[in-house]
């Protein structure tokens, strides 16, 4: 875990850590839902929100505004481990995912499947959904394993086929918390349909560990930045220099290989390079590296320890205080004792409405967040047999103190 001094270096970097700006003081374990916001990103907006000149402009700010989006760019592969290639903002993580998979599906050769799986978050699921249909393809689908939260490359392998033109994986579930062994999966699909697009939506992942689409060998990876520590209103994607190569939406005349419509807000990419600068100066306090690759591979690794240390508490318990594995009916889905788990725990309560332990941890000071068996959960949840659950999120800036807190406040509940 982080040592105590360095924990409050980070938390210090993070806008409302504490406390809620409606409700006053709380525990923030609904990250899932959007993570903590850096002070640097809330600066960062601000101040290119001010600022009246666009790109592509000849003149002083303009060329200024674009070695700003040069910058971003170049940070945002540096931080996906990506060589060539395009970068991309959108409106959304969603919105990119189905402008990826579109292109992929449109520009790949005819017949053959789109390769997905019942893990994968409705975003990627319904874009695959849409354009295998419109594209002539059947959609097919993967089962994932309900015991672990997790879809293995081996299911994967059972159901690829040579004509594969389409895949995509995601890297983690926001449901089950479970990461997916992404490079392996790619790996037993490319072995069977080696020019098959693989797109990855790495939403989930990204504020967890570490992101490497060399090593994954995907062809598309897409994020959602206020999930990773910077505000919502846009979407991040790398593409690879085959996908950037298929036709795809742009204006007449423009430049070739540009994804982007419009003006683009240069803030937006700013706040890239503010949260690609705060994991490098994280993992400078765990390497004395001079890479910045390198300092960006120790912080993920230092998450990820910080974040189990968390996780493992709050299932199995603290000082006096009892994890959730210790009290009578709880169910944790994917199971108690997982590797893959990153940074999230859903469970039920056996007899107990899951949206009234929601609400009494709220009334406690704990945000957590009700997950219904619904067009965003229901994959998970129906085949378990639940209505809903209790999701707990966290981030590598929680503390052991929070988690305590929660583990209280469940030994409260009685």
């Amino acid at each position: 875990m982080f040592s105590d001094a360095l924990l409050t270096e980070i938390r210090n970097r993070f806008a409302h850590v504490e406390s809620c700006p409606f409700t006053g003081q709380r525990v923030f374990f609904e990250n899932a839902g959007g993570a903590l916001t850096l002070n640097s990103v809330v600066e960062t907006s601000a101040r290119f929100a001010a600022i009246p000149d666009n790109q592509g402009r000849d003149n002083p700010a303009s060329k200024a505004l674009q070695q700003v989006i040069d910058r971003a760019r170049d940070d945002v592969r540096r931080f996906f481990n990506a060589s060539g290639g395009s970068v991309l903002v959108g409106e959304s993580g969603t919105e990119l995912l189905f402008r990826l998979v579109r292109d992929a599906c449109l520009g790949a050769a005819e017949g053959g499947i789109v390769l997905g799986s019942t893990m994968e978050h409705p975003a990627s699921r319904s874009a695959c959904h849409r354009w295998a249909a419109e594209s002539g393809r059947p959609h097919v689908l993967v089962a994932h394993d309900d015991a672990t939260g997790t879809v293995t490359p081996e299911a994967y392998a059972a159901h690829v086929t040579p004509d594969t033109r389409v895949a995509t994986v995601v890297h983690t579930s926001p449901v089950t918390g479970m990461g997916n062994d992404l490079p392996a999966i790619v790996a037993a699909i490319r072995a069977v349909a080696p020019d098959c697009f693989v797109i990855a939506d790495g939403i989930q992942h990204a504020s967890h560990g570490l992101i490497d689409v060399a090593a994954a060998g995907v062809d598309g990876y897409v994020i959602s930045p206020y999930k990773v520590f910077s505000r919502h209103g846009y979407g991040v994607a790398w593409a690879s220099d085959r996908l950037t190569a298929l036709a795809h939406d742009s204006l007449v005349g423009g430049p070739a290989g540009n994804w982007e419509l419009g003006t683009r807000d240069t803030g937006a990419y700013a706040t890239m390079s503010d949260v690609v600068g705060y994991l490098d100066w994280l993992g400078g306090q765990m390497s004395d590296t001079a890479e910045q690759r390198a300092r960006l591979v120790a912080a993920g690794a230092a998450i990820k320890a910080h974040e189990r240390a968390l996780t493992d508490a709050m299932l199995f318990g603290t000082g006096n205080l009892k994890g959730l594995t210790e009290i009578e009916g709880v169910r944790v889905i994917g199971g108690a004792e997982n590797a893959a788990r990153e940074g999230l725990v859903s469970f039920w309560i056996e007899g107990r409405p899951s949206a009234e332990i929601v609400t009494t941890l709220n009334e406690e000071g704990i945000r957590t967040h009700l997950r219904k068996a619904d067009h965003y959960s229901g994959n998970v949840l129906h085949p378990l047999g639940q209505d809903d659950c209790v999701r707990v999120s966290l981030c590598h800036y929680n503390s052991m103190d929070e988690v305590r807190a929660f583990l209280a406040a469940m030994a409260r509940l009685g």
